[in-house]
């Protein structure tokens, strides 16, 4: 399953989003899209939030590639390409994706 945890006023979660529903559209992802917009500090610590936006394949943080552990409630920085970015790019959202499901997170 891939979850896309954001919160309201974020910035950058609706391009992102926009890049994972690309990737369902043209059948990269066959798999269930749960959109959580967490609401509170206190949804974010229920839910190891890492910032918004996040997106995480069956547990892990397909930036970190890791399970989250920990919490904030901040827009997240990525760093691609060694560049800032609030927005993650529709292919490293596929490279990542495809990185997980060949370690067998699937």
């Amino acid at each position: 399953m891939i979850e896309f945890q954001y919160f309201e006023g974020c910035p950058n979660a609706d391009e992102t989003l926009k890049n994972l529903m690309s990737l369902k559209d043209e059948g990269f992802i066959s798999e269930e899209i749960k959109i959580i917009n967490v609401e509170s500090p206190e949804k974010a610590k229920e839910l190891n939030f890492q910032g918004s936006p996040t997106i995480l394949y069956n547990g892990y943080d397909i930036y970190t590639m890791e399970k989250p552990e920990g919490f904030t409630y901040n827009c997240r920085v990525y760093f691609i390409n060694s560049f800032p970015t609030g927005v993650l790019p529709k292919e490293f959202i596929k490279e990542r994706i495809k990185i997980l499901k060949e370690k067998n997170h699937a």
